[in-house]
């Protein structure tokens, strides 16, 4: 059951994609709300998680930058200029009071531990980026939380696995990204297994939840391990965790 605060919140959410796409803007939503959109079969798993929405992370592409402070304004958001004057070759962060909460708007990529690149592939999904893209922006946080934990099975377990971006995770992209760049391939790898491990302290799930959701982390880890390798790839792994793979996140306050 879908509190009313959050129904207010997905509907605020698709609003601004609408009416962004009226306005020849291309948003798609990422995070929490992605994953809530795209599986409603299995969304009866979020009750009792306590996760109420605050921020409305929304990636587009860097040539509509010049247009996007003057469509939040007009919908009722007000622009966090310090932001915008630090970080607004990467990023936005809107306010609006009204509402109490905040949009936080990405430009080609989402940089953080690892950068999730999404250059060429926000028309393959909408209103959302692609099931894809929502693992791998989960999986590359290097200091993974249970949230985003819980955000991934209940995913995987409303989804297959595959070779298309139509309501699956595509193994060939997530491969094919993975085989270049061993950092992202190690934390990715890692944090999959973090998920199985997770598989038994989410309650709410039941033997047959967990099976599935352990033979598709399985069988995507088994793509991963298979793709052949770049020889970028091959030399960093010869370092391995000894030495930093990742990028430390700045946080970024309102």
């Amino acid at each position: 059951m879908v509190s009313e605060r959050d129904a207010q919140f997905i509907e605020e959410a698709l609003r601004l994609v609408e009416e962004g796409q009226k306005r020849g803007l291309i948003f798609r939503l990422l995070g929490s709300t992605a994953v809530k959109l795209h599986s409603p079969k299995f969304g009866y798993l979020y009750e009792g998680l306590d996760r109420p929405m605050t921020d409305i992370d929304l990636i587009t592409y860097s040539k509509f930058r010049p247009q996007i402070k003057s469509f939040f304004i007009e919908q009722g958001y007000t622009p966090n200029e310090r932001i915008i004057a630090y970080y607004g070759h990467k990023r936005h962060i809107y306010w609006n009071e009204e509402k109490q909460w905040q949009a936080d708007i990405f430009f080609d990529e989402l940089d953080m531990c690892h950068k999730v690149d999404f250059r060429g592939r926000l028309e393959l999904d909408y209103p959302t980026i692609t099931l894809t893209d929502i693992l791998l922006e989960k999986m590359q946080i290097v200091k993974i939380n249970p949230k985003d934990i819980k955000d991934t099975i209940i995913m995987l377990r409303e989804h297959g696995v595959g070779h298309s971006e139509e309501e699956m995770i595509n193994l060939d992209y997530l491969s094919k990204v993975l085989s270049n760049d061993w950092g992202y391939y190690y934390t990715v790898t890692t944090n999959l297994k973090k998920v199985k491990n997770f598989l038994k302290e989410f309650d709410a799930l039941t033997d047959e939840d967990r099976q599935d959701v352990a033979t598709k982390i399985d069988t995507i880890l088994d793509a991963i391990e298979k793709a052949p390798k770049t020889l970028k790839w091959k030399m960093r792994a010869k370092i391995g965790p000894k030495v930093k793979w990742y990028n430390e996140v700045e946080e970024v306050v309102r």
